[in-house]
């Protein structure tokens, strides 16, 4: 089966007095990286967010993004910074004894300075908030995981589709090269006639050279292998496993034996045909970047 490493999804919940939003997006990395952007007070189950996605994803950079809105109105609390009174109010007496005067605490004075009463509106509590924060998060990895196997299954079409057509690339330098060396011979045959003239021709010489230049410029074993690689491409789309890496290692030899082929052909018509294979299996290597 083969999922992209691209989408999209978004979970909602509601609960406690709050609205909450999960979205995450996925997008290509060669390994599993998942990051998290919270409210600062929910930090603490952050992890959390990161081993339910471990769960069900095996590559990609996921990004997450949880937004929390209120939907009543929180109890404000008030509260004093104790040490910061004291040490006003410590000052203070220091500063009328300095001036040889009398001072007297006044509370109402004290409070009115900066920093010494804050309001604050009290914060939900975040293992009381996680179930709905998990509801949400779930919602958003299923239509993720939905949408990466959509878009995984499209894939999977294109890249089968342009395989068959790189098969049929390689079944014409499979026709082709026996032709090379056939042709060779006949040449050979030519040029030697036309230069030794009235001289006959050393036919066990010739047979030599003919076996010498068939030897070194045969790609058979690299057609056997390439049609190896071609069949266990195939193969990895019906399994149940990620097959992203093994499809990018099998394209690695499949671009080496097509490599080969083209340096030991040693003709025009396969070196054209190679060329085209090429292309068409950088086409097949970009799309593979997609694959999880």
């Amino acid at each position: 089966m083969a999922n992209s490493m691209t989408g999209f999804g978004r979970g909602e919940a509601q609960g406690l007095g709050v609205q909450i939003s999960v979205e995450m997006k996925s997008v290509n990395n060669r390994f599993l990286e998942v990051l998290v952007k919270l409210p600062r007070n929910l930090n603490i189950i952050e992890e959390r967010f990161r081993k339910a996605v471990q769960e069900k994803v095996q590559r990609g950079r996921i990004d997450i993004y949880v937004n929390i809105k209120e939907t009543e109105e929180k109890k404000r609390l008030v509260k004093v910074d104790k040490d910061l009174v004291l040490s006003y109010d410590n000052s203070l007496k220091e500063l009328a004894n300095l001036l040889n005067t009398t001072y007297k605490s006044d509370l109402f004075s004290l409070v009115s300075l900066p920093e010494v009463l804050s309001v604050e509106n009290e914060e939900t509590d975040a293992e009381a908030l996680w179930p709905y924060l998990n509801m949400a998060l779930q919602e958003a990895l299923n239509q993720l995981i939905q949408m990466r196997r959509t878009e995984g299954e499209r894939l999977a079409k294109d890249l089968l589709k342009k395989l068959d057509d790189l098969s049929g690339m390689v079944d014409q330098v499979t026709v082709r090269a026996p032709q090379v060396v056939a042709e060779y011979q006949e040449k050979l045959r030519e040029r030697l006639a036309a230069l030794l003239a009235d001289t006959s021709l050393d036919e066990a010489r010739l047979i030599t050279e003919i076996a010498i230049f068939a030897d070194r410029s045969s790609i058979e074993e690299e057609l056997v292998r390439l049609g190896s690689h071609f069949e266990q491409f195939t193969k990895a789309f019906s399994t149940n496993e990620p097959i992203g890496r093994k499809l990018d290692f099998l394209i690695q030899e499949m671009n080496r034996e097509i490599n080969t082929i083209g340096s030991k052909a040693n003709d025009l018509e396969i070196s054209h045909i190679v060329v085209q294979g090429k292309s068409e299996l950088e086409k097949i290597r970009e799309q593979v970047q997609n694959i999880e």
